[in-house]
Order: C-alpha cells, then structure tokens, then sequence
C-alpha cells in the first residue's frame, strides 16, 4: 500500500529539519533528544506518527507545530 502524501511529505520535513540542525546521523539525533531511535528512523521512512510524538519531535527542534508545518506541506 502506498503511503498518503502528507505522511510522505512529513518524513521528508523531519529528515530536512535534522539535517539542518547538523546531524548527519539520525540515530544521533534521536539520542541526544531522547527519543526512541528505531521509532524516529520509523518517521524518517513515513511512520504515521501519534500527535504526542509530533510534539516532542518539533520540541527536539526548537518549534512550534505551527513553525513546523510552516514548510514543506504546500
């Protein structure tokens, strides 16, 4: 089954986003913002994620939900 639009274009934004913040690594990134690193290599791929797991997700980046959804969503 393929995977809706908007759950691809979210895993797109969290990859650029961490990619921004300098890490090349995402498992990397995952520790050091205490979260489960299998799940958030998940939401790279295209995980649908829970909204509790958003939130600490845009809070690892310094953002609101609203500057998260800023770009990538057109």
């Amino acid at each position: 089954m393929d995977k809706p639009t908007e759950i691809k274009k979210l895993a797109k934004r969290i990859k650029s986003l961490r990619i921004k913040k300098g890490y090349s690594s995402y498992e990397n990134f995952a520790f050091d913002n205490g979260i489960h690193r299998a799940q958030y290599g998940r939401y790279e791929t295209g995980t649908d994620i829970q909204y509790s797991s958003l939130l600490k997700i845009a809070k690892a980046f310094d953002m609101t939900l609203k500057e998260f959804f800023s770009e990538g969503f057109e």
